[in-house]
């Protein structure tokens, strides 16, 4: 079990110096219970209090780091059950199989998948991993595909092979990626340790049930690789998600290191759109890896949309910086509509303006990134404060004239005698811009 802020306590200087940025030792000891500091925080521990500290204060589910340089991803190091109650700390990684059987060339697919990259709402997204199956069980022509593959892009690899004959082989051509390793069995648990060790690679470790899969961590911990991720060992949707809620409440309600790994999950559904509707399941639920085929772009944009989604902060939205946009050619005499600075309408909005074609300033109001709507019902939105906002602007625009969204137009007539702007009422909906640019505006 954990310790409590006592048990902690007890382990402290008890100076109640205030070094650690806590007024005392026992306020200290009470945040490092609920993990809002870390020992390192106190300059005046013993080193027997941090030997016996280490590894009740780990986090409950380990973080591991698969890859290398720019394409590093660590996934793990989860504290919570559900989103609500803090927030999701480290992306799944998610991983698309090649097809050794597929008409299309190796190199080709790899191409093709290492392409699969998006812009959204401002952020770049795309795929983690590419996952080589070992088809021959021959490890000449595994390490030749493994080199195709790698040569072909930049991904990081995951190697997926239970013969350690095979493993190693690939090993020797792609290690300095730092791939994934999947997988070690009950049969093979030694080898494969023994290589993930060597290389200092990242290890799936795969068994039938969490019984099973406790006491193989424990196996290949003891020898030597502490660098995890767990298979639940089975593969229908239901029971996926049945073995990965128990594994993280093993890990984080009950504190049991041996289940304490981020985990992995494959969407083998025959039909396509079931596997989609899989790997989502796995990834709202608590996958670290989601292994698919799915490689078409209207496959996967969704799948790393709901990642992004899952993943964000939900105290704290996705922004953009308020200030003055330009969208193309501006001059003095080009529209200037206004909105929130919640991402995703900011760029909607931004999207439509572009599709218009017509040059035109978007001046962006600080709501605590809220959507508009939202930010008005919580007088975020205000008359008072796009005022403000547009003495900012300046002689950037000559006419004087602002375009506000229709959903707010109630507060147009406070916004003239706010500002001294004519304020004009645009379109209820983000799509609606390019008639209007078009069709309403005039300067």
């Amino acid at each position: 079990m954990a310790l409590t802020g006592l048990d902690i306590y007890k382990l402290l200087p008890k100076t109640n110096c205030g070094d650690c940025g806590s007024p005392t030792c026992l306020a200290f000891a009470m945040r490092m219970a609920q993990k809002k500091a870390e020992l390192e925080e106190c300059p005046h521990v013993s080193e027997e209090a941090k030997a016996a500290l280490a590894g009740a204060s780990a986090p409950p589910m380990r973080l591991v780091k698969i890859g290398h340089d720019d394409h590093q991803i660590e996934i793990g190091n989860e504290t919570i059950m559900f989103r609500h109650e803090s927030t999701f700390l480290h992306e799944c990684a998610i991983a698309i199989e090649t097809d050794p059987g597929d008409e299309t060339p190796l190199a080709e697919q790899a191409k093709q998948i290492a392409g699969l990259t998006f812009e959204r709402v401002g952020q770049q997204i795309g795929i983690n991993l590419i996952a080589i199956p070992d088809d021959s069980g021959d490890p000449a022509k595994y390490a030749d595909a493994v080199k195709t593959v790698t040569d072909a892009c930049a991904l990081t690899p995951m190697l997926m092979t239970t013969n350690p004959e095979c493993m190693a082989a690939a090993l020797k051509v792609c290690a300095d990626r730092k791939p994934l390793l999947a997988s070690a069995t009950a049969d093979n648990a030694e080898a494969m340790a023994a290589l993930a060790k060597e290389n200092g690679c990242t290890l799936v470790v795969a068994a039938d049930d969490l019984e099973a899969l406790a006491a193989l961590t424990e196996k290949v911990k003891a020898a030597g690789c502490e660098d995890m991720i767990v298979d639940p060992g089975v593969r229908e949707t239901g029971a996926v998600i049945e073995r990965l809620t128990e594994q993280r409440r093993h890990a984080l309600k009950k504190n049991f290191r041996p289940l304490g790994y981020p985990s992995i999950a494959y969407a083998a559904a025959d039909d396509p759109a079931e596997q989609l509707l899989q790997a989502s399941a796995y990834i709202a639920k608590y996958a670290g890896v989601v292994v698919t085929e799915l490689r078409e772009p209207w496959q996967v944009l969704p799948l790393l949309t709901m990642r992004q989604n899952i993943y964000t902060d939900p105290q704290k939205p996705i922004q953009v910086e308020p200030k003055l946009y330009e969208i193309g050619n501006v001059t003095d005499e080009s529209p200037l509509l206004v909105t929130t600075n919640f991402s995703l309408t900011y760029f909607t909005v931004e999207g439509d303006v572009e599709a218009s074609r017509v040059p035109s300033y978007i001046l962006v109001v600080d709501t605590e990134g809220t959507s508009v709507l939202t930010a008005y019902a919580a007088e975020k939105f205000t008359a008072e404060g796009i005022a403000q906002a547009l003495a900012n602007v300046g002689d950037r625009v000559k006419h004087h004239k602002i375009i506000i969204p229709g959903h707010v137009s109630v507060m147009s007539g406070k916004l003239e005698d706010e500002s001294g702007w004519e304020v004009l009422v645009g379109p209820r909906e983000s799509s609606g811009i390019p008639s209007y640019l078009k069709t309403v505006w005039k300067p």
